[in-house]
């Protein structure tokens, strides 16, 4: 029996449908802490879908437990309040407002000493808007405006971090320096995070356990070793173009809604 209590995050039997059909299959999964795992595939495999979901944005069936607690009846709100926040594609920020204004959006709830607290060490990690926090935000370049849409995330002091897609339209010098903050976060802060990536090269600067989705299932999983390895990156590819062998093992596996803690 696998105590739950010992995951941060274990999704079961997670289902998502736009209109008749299901954008996701029943998939299963857990995270346990100070770790950061990646969701890896091709366009429309149910990524960003399964984010949303654990974040009380999308209608779900199935179970997401949170530090050993259900939460799938919980709103948006009460999720980003126990600590869930989602950075989404897209980045999502105000143009109009300033940057120092759009990261006091992600420290609602926070105390006045605190919200400044937080504010210097974002500043801190990502010196390039430091440089820029009375500027509106919209005049910001895309690394930019990624590094400040994780800048707003972090604010609220997250248990949990959803990234989905932060390589998203940036150019490969851009995406390495992104990666660095983060990685960097991740050690300094102890930063646990959900990551949703299509690139496999990306996703493997930081995280250390992944799952691959195609079509709404889990077809393969790969630890640190593998991610960290040629034979890791192939298994990612084969899952993604539907290699035989690997779907169809790994599917049938996944189908029931369990998977080891990552």
């Amino acid at each position: 029996m696998i105590d739950v209590t010992a995951d941060l995050l274990r999704v079961e039997g997670l289902t998502v449908r736009y209109g008749a059909g299901p954008v996701l299959h029943g998939i299963g999964f857990a995270m346990t802490d100070s770790k950061v795992a990646a969701l890896l595939g091709a366009n429309g495999a149910g990524k960003s879908s399964t984010l949303r979901a654990i974040a009380g944005l999308e209608p779900a069936q199935g179970t997401i437990l949170f530090r050993g607690r259900d939460i799938t009846r919980l709103g948006a709100a009460q999720r980003f309040r126990l600590g869930i926040v989602y950075v989404p594609e897209g980045r999502a920020i105000v143009s109009d407002l300033t940057v120092q204004e759009n990261l006091r959006l992600g420290s609602y709830f926070v105390d006045a000493r605190t919200r400044a607290q937080r504010e210097q060490m974002v500043m801190d990690f990502f010196p390039e808007i430091a440089n820029r926090r009375r500027a509106a935000a919209g005049l910001l370049s895309g690394g930019e405006q990624q590094m400040l849409a994780i800048g707003r995330g972090l604010m609220s002091g997250p248990q949990l971090l959803l990234l989905d897609e932060p390589s998203l339209g940036l150019a490969p010098l851009l995406v390495a320096r992104v990666y660095e903050r983060l990685a960097r976060i991740q050690q300094e802060q102890r930063l646990c995070a959900l990551l949703v990536e299509q690139s496999f090269h990306a996703a493997a600067k930081l995280a250390s356990h992944a799952w691959v989705l195609r079509h709404g299932h889990i077809v393969g999983e790969l630890d640190e070793a593998e991610m960290r390895s040629r034979e890791g990156r192939q298994r990612a590819i084969d899952a993604y173009l539907g290699s035989r062998n690997q779907s169809s093992s790994a599917s049938a596996g996944s189908s029931s809604g369990s998977a080891k803690a990552a």
